[in-house]
């Protein structure tokens, strides 16, 4: 059955530097699973004892990192940022008579060689379509915050969530992906019921770019503008008494609903405390995306100096709901109304269990939910993570509760 926490009631109030976001008193949020450490479910005994034995797998190395949902079941990745994570893609089911089930490498194991290009090195993050495509960002690279290693490069796959079939492998062109290039997340824009014309947007954290692949051709583009830069001054962070200094740009990014034909883009470096949109028109258009330098604009007012966003996504009714990394919170915009502080609010928070929120997604069920992975991740690349505690988290809130009778509510 799933664990659920018990309803949490938040009192305090955070400071931007437009003034007091308003904070729900009461939220429907919850954790499903939750682990001190990772660990997979190998074919058998042995072979685990095995891995652990060449230090194929080491368990303190391994983290969550990325989240989708499809039907009855979560996908994670786990990105081979330090030795010994044998596996980086794996599933595990949406209801589990424990709280800290092993993950399942998906679509088998086969496809966990980090040393064959023909198969999985280190996938970053995934986003599923509503026809149960997963597009899964390869980043190519080992251990990319010590000695980078760069095997393979930095591939999108397509994966047939409802067979387990890989069903496209896209490498980015090496044209695409500059010096130090770190392409991290991505999002999908697909269009009709049968997911024609079909796009994905790719971001580039490091070299601040935005890589378009376009399904119909298998073409892709990259383009660079000033809004995708981080903030100086926001790239310097504290959480919970651990200092440590991410430059990263463009990062966050999600889709409004379809309008008259087009839809926004909303995005954001992540060490900044900005939000800026552009159509989507623009960006579809290699030919066009280049001199359409005025099309990116501001959305509103700053969230602040702790302002700073991971992942973000919008759901059926047109609320954002975003990551707050540094606050141990989610935050929520209705994006019919200005992006304005007065009409910001916080959902949830946390200093324990959204400890460094890092992906978010919202699934295609209905009704809807939203996924949250946290994992803690500045104390992990500090190796300093505890392995008596509870580091990594999946929770999951209700999109249309958590902001009922509120700011937030559309």
């Amino acid at each position: 059955m799933l664990n659920i926490l018990p309803t949490l009631v938040v009192a305090s109030i955070i400071t931007t530097c437009y003034g007091d976001v308003q904070i729900a008193s009461k939220l429907p949020l919850g954790t499903l699973y939750r682990w001190k450490q990772i660990d997979f479910e190998f074919p058998n005994e042995n072979l685990r004892q095995e891995a652990i034995y060449n230090r194929q797998f080491i368990p303190s190395n391994v983290i969550p990192l990325g989240i989708e949902r499809w039907k009855d079941r979560l996908f994670i990745s786990t990105p081979r940022w330090k030795k010994g994570v044998p596996a980086t893609l794996s599933t595990v089911p949406i209801v589990s008579s424990t709280a800290s089930p092993t993950l399942e490498p998906y679509p088998s194991w086969d496809w966990q060689n980090a040393d064959n290009c023909t198969g999985f090195t280190s996938l970053f993050r995934m986003n599923i379509d509503h026809c149960g495509v997963m597009w899964a960002l390869d980043s190519g690279q080992l251990e990319p915050f010590g000695d980078t290693s760069n095997p393979c490069p930095p591939t999108l796959f397509a994966i047939n969530v409802n067979t387990d079939t890989v069903i496209g492998r896209y490498p980015i062109p090496s044209e695409f992906v500059l010096q130090d290039s770190l392409i991290t997340n991505l999002v999908v824009d697909s269009r009709d019921v049968l997911c024609r014309d079909l796009h994905v947007y790719m971001a580039d954290a490091w070299r601040f770019g935005l890589i378009v692949f376009r399904d119909e051709d298998k073409a892709f583009w990259r383009f660079n503008h000033y809004t995708f830069y981080p903030h100086p001054l926001l790239s310097n962070y504290t959480l919970h008494g651990l200092n440590f200094q991410w430059t990263d740009g463009l990062f966050g990014m999600s889709l409004g609903n379809v309008h008259q034909g087009d839809r926004l883009l909303y995005y954001h470096a992540m060490s900044n405390d900005l939000e800026f949109v552009v159509k989507t028109s623009v960006i579809r258009d290699p030919s066009r995306v280049n001199n359409a330098v005025s099309e990116f604009e501001l959305l509103g007012q700053c969230r602040g100096a702790d302002g700073q966003v991971s992942a973000a996504a919008v759901d059926r009714n047109g609320v954002m709901f975003f990551n707050l990394v540094s606050r141990d919170s989610i935050g929520c915009w209705d994006t019919h109304k200005p992006y304005l502080i007065r009409n910001l609010m916080i959902v949830a928070q946390n200093n324990r269990t959204l400890v460094l929120p890092n992906d978010l997604r919202i699934d295609h069920e209905v009704p809807q939910m939203v996924w949250i992975i946290t994992n803690k991740l500045p104390m992990f690349l500090a190796d300093v993570i505890d392995p008596n505690e509870f580091n990594y988290r999946v929770i999951y809130l209700d999109p249309v509760a958590a902001v009922e009778n509120s700011i937030c509510q559309p």
